[in-house]
């Protein structure tokens, strides 16, 4: 049998960032879809039937598809710089259950079905879980086949490159009944797992969270010819409302926000910026409390903007709220694990967005550095065994 650090070695190359170090594997990039074909490969070693559904989802299945089956998966797209097991772990320590459901003898009752969900990051088209939210509607497929990457391309000219038909993607209800329990294994992306403890946790909630963007309008210019108080610059009101989203985080317990990402236009060194777009991620376990961080941040982006002789517009690009996970599976996944904690996290997952449609439950795996869409991410071959072991006595107890 291989195990998970057999598996993921086999594709430690794929994707790798030397400039910013760690991976970058944005859907249908050539390292997402190469790590799409060892996926294909390593199911197909295992005799496990591979297809690609409308939305590119894929699908490994031992016994025929059909309703009600148990579903096990996760995603191998990254964010920018990202780690190394972001996404992959799920899915190699899927495959590495397998192998150990089949090494004790088990005969499922019912199908087994291991899943890989394309764009979860959102780091190419701008909407996390993208696949997900296809598969369950939770997107409008008009709005999806619209989305653009930062080269121009939409959403339908990259699905339809990768053999999708534009005009099908969207809510699949034959797929998503398909669905009988969802349990999706992630490494852990804080510190919640002591050294000393258990390695694996079980997941509890997810906390609520968005992704807005703020476009910041002044007025393009010289930079060289043009007084500074003659200046409507939208990089000088970006930079306050950047500090500003951070000082309404700070002042509410429990609250993030974080821009991770800024992009003026045009984008020259000696060019004042005509407009400047910056992406903002608010979180918070209350979505009401949400809602109201989101109202602040950008009632102070309006008045900073105006005083800075700019204007600015709000648009909501995703939004998913507080997830508690199926209590019902939960007790069956605390049963199978005695001992494993139940940890809240404060990131998104494909398993928030199918739990207000299918019973879903979450693995987390230890992760002693607590670092997440980083290269510093770890995770000992020791535990990343005994996440597939774990997890192979989750599915066990629910085959």
């Amino acid at each position: 049998m291989e195990t998970v650090t057999s598996l993921l070695d086999a594709i430690a190359g794929t994707g790798r960032d030397a400039r910013r170090g760690g991976y970058t594997r944005p859907v249908y990039s050539t390292a997402e879809l190469d790590l799409r074909a060892w996926f294909a490969d390593a199911a197909g070693r295992r005799g496990l039937d591979v297809d690609t559904d409308r939305n590119g989802i894929m699908w490994a299945w031992w016994g025929a598809p059909q309703p009600g089956a148990l579903v096990t998966g996760s995603h191998l797209d990254s964010v920018p710089g990202g780690g190394a097991f972001d996404g992959p772990l799920g899915v190699a320590c899927a495959l590495a259950a397998v192998d150990e459901l089949r090494a004790r003898g088990v005969r499922p009752r019912r199908p087994l079905a291991i899943t890989v969900f394309p764009e979860e990051e959102g780091s190419r088209f701008g909407v996390a879980c993208l696949g997900s939210r296809l598969l369950t509607g939770g997107i409008d497929a008009d709005r999806a086949r619209r989305l653009r990457d930062a080269g121009g391309t939409t959403f339908a000219e990259a699905a339809r490159a990768n053999g999708l038909d534009p005009e099908h993607l969207g809510a699949d209800p034959e797929a998503l009944a398909r669905i009988g329990d969802f349990v999706e294994l992630h490494v852990e992306q804080g510190r919640g797992l002591g050294e000393d403890g258990p390695a694996v946790a079980v997941g509890g909630s997810i906390l609520g969270h968005g992704r807005w963007k703020l476009s910041i309008t002044g007025e393009g210019n010289h930079a060289g010819t043009t007084l500074m108080e003659d200046r409507r610059d939208p990089m000088v009101a970006a930079a306050q409302i950047i500090v500003a989203a951070r000082q309404v985080a700070a002042a509410r317990k429990g609250a993030r926000a974080t821009v991770g990402r800024i992009q003026p236009v045009p984008g020259g060194t000696n060019v004042i910026a005509s407009r400047v777009d910056l992406w903002v991620d608010v979180r918070h376990p209350e979505d009401a409390v949400t809602a109201r961080l989101v109202e602040t941040i950008h009632g102070k982006a309006q008045k900073i903007a105006a005083f800075e002789g700019c204007s600015v517009a709000l648009t909501e690009e995703s939004w998913s709220g507080t997830v508690h996970f199926d209590a019902a599976l939960q007790r069956q996944l605390e049963n199978a694990l005695p001992g494993a904690p139940v940890l809240a996290t404060g990131a998104g997952h494909d398993a928030g967005v199918l739990a207000g449609h299918v019973p879903s439950g979450m693995l987390f795996v230890r992760n002693p550095t607590g670092f997440s869409h980083s290269p510093e991410e770890f995770v000992g071959p020791a535990d990343a065994d005994a996440g597939a072991a774990a997890l192979a006595d989750a599915l066990e107890a629910l085959l």
